[in-house]
């Protein structure tokens, strides 16, 4: 069965849930699931400017995965949605870290603070930083009110501190130039 682009149930500014509950397409929900969403877009341009022998390319094609399965959770009613969802477990959390630490054996230490850019590849992982620091803010203030999987901002908190490794590990795999932030006195 092939789904249909347009339904035209949106039209009034209201969107439907995993579960049948309507919301607000400014509801904080909403939010959060539309950040992550944009968040696997910017992985997704990561994937493309990252070469298919690197291991960070399977790695960013699992990030993708897991940015879905997310997604799903938080676009499910927790009350009224009847679906079985992917699961988000802590081993996610786990293999970022691994990757974390398979880059930072290759990298220089950090001293300072690295100003954003350097090459279009690493500006385009700041990017992806920045919307996934934006995407567990969201997630963050949905957790206040509403149930949401612990594991969830985990993910994205670890995935964050991913994507800045990544940026630098970049910056080396392309002979960019990693400028240090020294603030003015």
């Amino acid at each position: 069965m092939a789904f249909k682009i347009y339904t035209k149930t949106g039209d009034k500014g209201e969107t439907s849930l995993i579960g049948g509950t309507r919301l607000p397409k400014q509801h904080i929900r909403i939010e959060a699931y539309g950040t992550v969403d944009e968040l696997n877009s910017h992985i997704g341009l990561l994937r493309d400017v990252t070469s298919e022998t690197d291991f960070n390319f399977e790695v960013l094609l699992s990030v993708q995965d897991r940015l879905f399965s997310i997604g799903s959770h938080l676009a499910a009613d927790p009350e009224k949605n009847k679906m079985v969802l992917p699961e988000i477990f802590e081993g996610d959390v786990t293999a970022l870290e691994n990757a974390i630490d398979k880059m930072e054996e290759l990298l220089p230490e950090m001293k300072h603070f690295v100003l954003p850019g350097g090459h279009l590849h690493v500006s385009y992982a700041h990017i992806a930083r920045t919307v996934c620091r934006r995407a567990e803010r969201a997630v963050l203030k949905l957790a206040e009110n509403e149930k949401v999987e612990p594991v969830i901002p985990r993910y994205l908190n670890r995935l964050s501190d991913y994507v800045f490794v990544l940026s630098r590990y970049m910056s080396q795999q392309r002979n960019a130039r990693e400028i240090p932030w020294i603030p003015k006195k």
